[in-house]
């Protein structure tokens, strides 16, 4: 009976053991990249290994501590606002005469990695000439 009780304690205290170290664990990869930290992790910019996009490396400091972690920048983000800055936009505008491009707005959604982003920010492009869309439409009608 005293070596029942005996092993259902010490089960019971492994249990709460590995319950603990589990949590531990889950905090420490929330907070952080691995390291504790009393402060909040300032990070910088991602930079690239190679060329302007691709896998890089991302420096950041807490405290006296700093540490480099990986990570990538789509080939396809605009440079004027950054790979951290995520926004959600309008539909583009009509095209402008004058100056031959189309414009859209961006508000803001979710800034990574503490970055600086602006609020709201405005984009262009070129507008697309009439003639690929009539030639498009050409192409169609003859292959019928």
């Amino acid at each position: 009976m005293q070596h029942r009780g005996f092993l259902l304690l010490s089960l019971l205290a492994l249990l709460v053991l590995t319950s603990a170290v589990a949590k531990k664990k889950d905090k420490v990869k929330k907070d952080g990249p691995g390291i504790e930290c009393a402060e909040e992790w300032a990070w910088g910019p991602c930079t690239p290994s190679s060329k302007d996009c691709g896998v890089g490396f991302r420096e950041g400091s807490c405290g006296a501590q700093t540490q480099r972690i990986r990570c990538r920048i789509p080939c396809n983000w605009k440079k004027e606002f950054g790979a951290d800055c995520k926004y959600k936009f309008e539909n583009w505008g009509a095209c402008d005469g004058g100056t031959g491009t189309k414009v859209r707005q961006g508000t803001l959604k979710k800034a990574r990695y503490n970055a600086q982003c602006q609020e709201t920010i405005r984009v262009t492009k070129p507008c697309t000439p009439k003639t690929k869309a009539k030639a498009k439409a050409k192409k169609g009608k003859g292959k019928d």
